[in-house]
């Protein structure tokens, strides 16, 4: 389960928090660091002193421009937010988040993004609409600042957590009479759509809706916004996408006959 959880670090500034991160991460046995646009070097003194002896995720990490990119292979992305939004989304606790992951990380396919943000500002509106959940750490209000390493030891931690209870839960029965459920693995089609699959999709819908004058994107009242939080929080299956995409295809070639007849 853990290899399949991702941590992505947006516009990180301090090589030093990067290399925190990476100590944080081995502690809990992860190792998939991936950094969006940093405005730093990966590689310093300092990121290295601070990985105490976990310097190896960095010459690992993956940097990418964009966080579409990042979580491209990811069936589910959940954001850290310390903030309210203007249009609430899907909101967990860390250990709502633990529990969601035996689950969330069965299908062979599966990969799960823990995204954080910015030291000074976290993550924009847009970059927290590409996620399907927010994650909240519930620090203290008169003190709730918390350094990104921490953070992400917080998360990491009830990573591993989850981690130690589904390894628990298959171990064999002392008595040869009692006997362990097997965990059910998804089968091939019942596989989630990828964070690829979904942003390919809201492009198409938004293009759809706009040919047919449903939508207008100079006066958009938060629409796509909150079509893509429908979506996101559906979790839709790859095929289940296939079927929507093929009916906003119809519905384009309908839209097109149309305007040819009139």
């Amino acid at each position: 389960m853990l290899e399949r959880i991702r941590i992505v670090l947006i516009g990180t500034s301090h090589p030093g928090n990067i290399g925190g991160v990476a100590r944080a991460m081995h502690n809990m046995g992860l190792a998939d660091l991936a950094l969006v646009a940093p405005r730093c070097e990966v590689i310093t003194q300092d990121s290295i002193s601070r990985a105490s002896g976990a310097d190896h995720l960095l010459h690992s990490t993956q940097v990418f421009a964009t966080i579409e990119e990042a979580v491209a292979d990811c069936t589910l992305a959940v954001g850290a937010s310390a903030r309210s939004r203007t249009l609430p989304w899907p909101m967990l606790t860390p250990r709502e988040l633990a529990d969601r992951l035996p689950s969330e990380c069965q299908a062979p396919s599966a990969r799960v993004a823990l995204v954080f943000g910015r030291e000074d500002s976290g993550l924009t509106n847009a970059e927290l609409q590409r996620c399907h959940a927010h994650v909240h750490i519930p620090t203290n209000a008169d003190f709730s600042s918390l350094n990104l390493a921490a953070a992400v030891q917080v998360l990491a931690y009830e990573c591993r957590m989850a981690w130690l209870s589904q390894t628990d839960n298959q171990q064999p029965a002392s008595d040869p009479g009692d006997t362990v459920r097997p965990v059910t693995v998804l089968e091939a089609d019942d596989e989630l759509a990828s964070h690829a699959a979904l942003e390919r999709y809201f492009e198409h819908l938004e293009r759809v809706l706009v040919a047919i004058e449903f939508h207008d994107p100079d006066k958009p009242r938060q629409l796509m916004a909150r079509l893509r939080r429908l979506y996101l929080r559906a979790r839709p299956e790859q095929m289940e996408m296939n079927i929507l995409r093929g009916i906003l295809s119809a519905t384009e070639k309908a839209a097109q006959r149309k305007h040819h007849h009139e």
